[in-house]
């Protein structure tokens, strides 16, 4: 029985947690997800199901929430900050956004579904290996992140479910679990046939009404609504050029059927016409969120309309220019872009709207993962303090957007899937990019500063 201590010098490793043998941690920071100043000193008990306790300074855990004879901490790490592992909350799983030839991503998604499938499947564990413990899939019209959800719910915890992978990447203390981040998603995105979102959508002439499109959705095992109502900037123009494709009382109507089956819906949304009906039909969250205005903002805190502002693939099409092929003039609007939605996030914030992490990832040069964390990094450098830009990555939008599971905070009763490192995100979002402890249903896993991004 391991009862020895961590000193700053020493790994940062954890034994694995079971039912029987809990692990306790004293932490120097702690992020919990939620609270606006770090807590300090806290110590936290947790098995491989849930976090049992919580302590901040002198209160010390139960010792029956210890294992018999245990006096000390597991790791005593005065130096180390845990935090919640991290939300991806919109990325598209069955894209490869690493890719940046675009011969390539077109011959790419002329793959079959069952390809498609095989190349997300791939891309899970390494989520988990750069601390992604969970991802709100944002749609797509193979039914690759409907699989992808069915296998976590179905293979999670059960041995023999479902193909465990190589045993070479399997901790040896749970040889058939699948190291797989929660996922969940809408299937087909919903939209107006002829318009933007046919790669990843379906069309609402399909179906005879609005509503028979949604039970539709939900019939296929659809956990939320993704609706389509404006189409994409553009660059070369600096603006959204084209008319919202849904009206206001559309996106209400499709909001109230889903309501109505117990979904909540998440709506692409960029451009002030597009964004005000996306608004006044009372969607659970806007995602991009381009050019939206100040009232536009005051309106969404009053009406808890979280905001998922997604930078990188913007930030991405600057990045990558010369190989995109944008002249100066358009990088200068791509930059104005950027500018702007900086600070309407910065005002976002200050009025009090529910901030909520998501990268687009999939999309042009915003690879699964590493691009989340990028744009962690474009939050922080948009004005956002780093703890709040953790905790739109973690607890804020696990509170609203209201997951089957409980993660996304340090509290009892939530999971055991959070982050042990000693290099501070509260200096610098950016350090989530150095090598750390993700522990995921109490088993410890290394995450370096050389990932394994090949697919993503």
């Amino acid at each position: 029985m391991n009862m020895g201590t961590t000193s700053a010098s020493s790994p940062l490793v954890p034994p694995p947690a079971s039912a029987d043998h809990p692990v306790w941690l004293r932490v120097g920071t702690l992020l919990d997800g939620t609270s606006t100043v770090p807590i300090r000193n806290a110590h936290i008990v947790y098995d491989a199901t849930e976090i049992l306790f919580v302590g901040a300074v002198d209160r010390t855990p139960p010792r029956e929430l210890l294992r018999d004879g245990q006096i000390a901490p597991d790791v005593d790490a005065p130096d180390a900050t845990l935090l919640p592992g991290l939300i991806e909350a919109h990325a598209h799983l069955f894209l490869e956004g690493g890719e940046l030839d675009a011969e390539k991503r077109a011959g790419y998604l002329k793959q079959d579904p069952a390809a498609l499938l095989a190349a997300a499947r791939e891309r899970l564990e390494k989520l988990v290996r750069l601390g992604v413990t969970a991802v709100r899939d944002a749609g797509d019209k193979d039914g690759v992140g409907l699989a992808l959800s069915k296998l976590y719910r179905s293979a999670s915890v059960v041995a023999g479910v479902a193909d465990p992978g190589p045993a070479s990447t399997r901790p040896a203390t749970s040889p058939a679990r699948l190291l797989i981040p929660y996922v969940e998603s809408p299937g087909a995105a919903i939209h107006h046939r002829g318009r933007y979102g046919g790669f990843m959508g379906g069309a609402l002439e399909d179906f005879p009404s609005l509503r028979a499109c949604v039970e539709a959705r939900v019939a296929a095992g659809a956990d939320r609504i993704k609706l389509i109502p404006t189409g994409i900037i553009n660059f070369k123009q600096g603006a959204v050029t084209t008319e919202p494709q849904m009206t206001t009382e559309e996106i209400r109507e499709l909001v109230a059927a889903a309501k109505s089956f117990g979904r909540q819906t998440f709506a692409h949304a960029s451009g002030d016409a597009g964004i005000e009906r996306v608004i006044g039909g009372g969607v659970d969250s806007v995602e991009h969120g381009f050019f939206v205005r100040d009232d536009q903002l005051a309106r969404m805190r009053d009406r808890q309309t979280a905001w998922v502002p997604t930078f990188a693939p913007v930030q991405a099409q600057v990045d990558h220019a010369t190989i995109v092929g944008w002249d100066e003039r358009i990088v200068a609007n791509l930059r104005d872009i950027l500018d702007r939605h900086a600070a309407s996030l910065v005002k976002a914030q200050a009025l009090g709207v529910l901030i909520v992490a998501g990268s687009d990832a999939g999309s042009y040069g915003v690879a699964h993962g590493v691009g989340f964390l990028r744009e962690l990094e474009l939050m922080e450098r948009a004005g956002l303090p780093a703890l709040a830009v953790i905790n739109a990555a973690t607890g804020t939008g696990a509170n609203r957007l209201a997951y089957r599971e409980k993660f996304g905070r340090i509290a009892p009763g939530w999971q055991s899937r959070f982050i042990l490192t000693r290099h501070s995100p509260l200096e610098t979002v950016a350090n989530l990019r150095r090598p750390g402890i993700v522990i995921f249903d109490g088993e410890p896993y290394e995450s370096g500063a050389n990932p394994d991004v090949q697919g993503l």
